[in-house]
């Protein structure tokens, strides 16, 4: 049956759920006590149903209730959309609770060895039904990602300045010179920033943050910087820039550490990455620059306006509070 604008009419859930509980019991006070109505409410919603789909449904007599071989066909696909009906309902009801359901989380590569371990470990604990999503990436494919919706919240360095992304700060971490272990520099405590002016320093590829950060400490350091001898056999394709030294670069820390216990020159560590990075050899001398140290903030970076805002705010929270044992400045949450 069509109505006067040439749409079909469309069954009501209410009509479905009363044919499928008919279907099930082939009793209407049966089917009527199943769901919780009268049968002539009952009655009426399936002579509905049969109305709107133009077809019929049961074959009724004075004893027993049978379905008729359109009936046994539809009733199948009458249950298969009461049950989808349910998921979805069940689906909502997930998404409603706080911390459930699947958190794409985007970090950056300087940020994810160091801190994963604490998001990791938190998570397990405390938020145990979040599907916790890692996506390792820069931090311009983290940015376009967040702005996409392909990520739902970001840990990197800032600041950003990126138009419609709030940071929620987590802390500052200060940066220490990793050296070979013969180095002028090589253990000492309250280093001048100047002191980088005369130093081979070994940097990330274009594209890393931390590439970026220390540079701006180089230039910090006044001009006169020496920087490091090109090394083509490491070269990740970070050209020289006006006013940035000229330097030998590599993909990632645990590359760069190991040019450095190999003698190429000196690099800049966060102190988070200190530990596990120096570890791996017996070549290697730390030096702590004069306070004011040069430091990296990080933070949780999310959309403006962020559904799920409040989760990102209380997960961003417990992190600083699970992080006494790294070696960073824990900050308010409108630092």
């Amino acid at each position: 049956m069509t109505m006067s604008n040439g749409k079909r009419r469309q069954p009501s859930l209410a009509q479905l759920r009363a044919f499928a509980a008919v279907a099930e019991h082939l009793h209407f006070r049966d089917a009527a006590a199943a769901i919780g109505t009268s049968q002539p409410a009952l009655s009426g919603a399936v002579s509905a149903l049969e109305e709107t789909l133009g077809v019929t449904l049961l074959e009724r007599t004075t004893r027993k209730v049978l379905l008729s071989p359109a009936g046994e066909r539809l009733a199948v696909r009458a249950k298969a959309v009461l049950d989808a009906v349910g998921a979805l309902l069940e689906e909502a009801e997930a998404v409603r609770a706080p911390f459930t359901g699947v958190l794409r989380l985007g970090v950056i590569p300087t940020v994810a060895p160091y801190l994963l371990p604490a998001v990791l470990r938190l998570v397990h604990e405390r938020y145990p039904q979040l599907d916790l999503q890692v996506h390792e990436e820069q931090t311009a494919s983290l940015i376009d990602g967040l702005g996409s919706g392909r990520l739902d919240l970001l840990l990197l360095a800032v600041p950003l300045g990126v138009p419609g992304v709030v940071e929620l700060p987590l802390f500052d971490e200060d940066f220490v010179l990793v050296t070979p272990l013969d180095h002028w520099l090589g253990g000492r405590e309250g280093i001048p920033r100047e002191a980088l002016r005369e130093l081979n320093l070994l940097l990330l590829d274009e594209g890393h943050c931390l590439r970026d950060q220390a540079l701006d400490i180089c230039r910090e350091a006044g001009p006169g910087f020496k920087g490091a001898r090109r090394s083509p056999s490491v070269e990740g394709g970070g050209g020289r820039r006006e006013g940035a030294p000229v330097t030998t670069t590599a993909a990632g820390l645990s590359t760069l550490v190991q040019l450095v216990a190999g003698g190429l020159g000196c690099t800049l560590l966060p102190r988070t990455a200190l530990k596990l990075e120096t570890t791996r050899s017996s070549q290697l001398l730390t030096g702590y620059f004069a306070e004011p140290a040069p430091s990296r903030r990080v933070a949780f970076a999310m959309r403006a306006g962020a559904a799920r805002s409040a989760e990102y705010e209380e997960l961003a929270a417990a992190l600083r509070g699970a992080l006494g044992v790294l070696p960073v400045r824990v900050l308010a949450p409108d630092a």
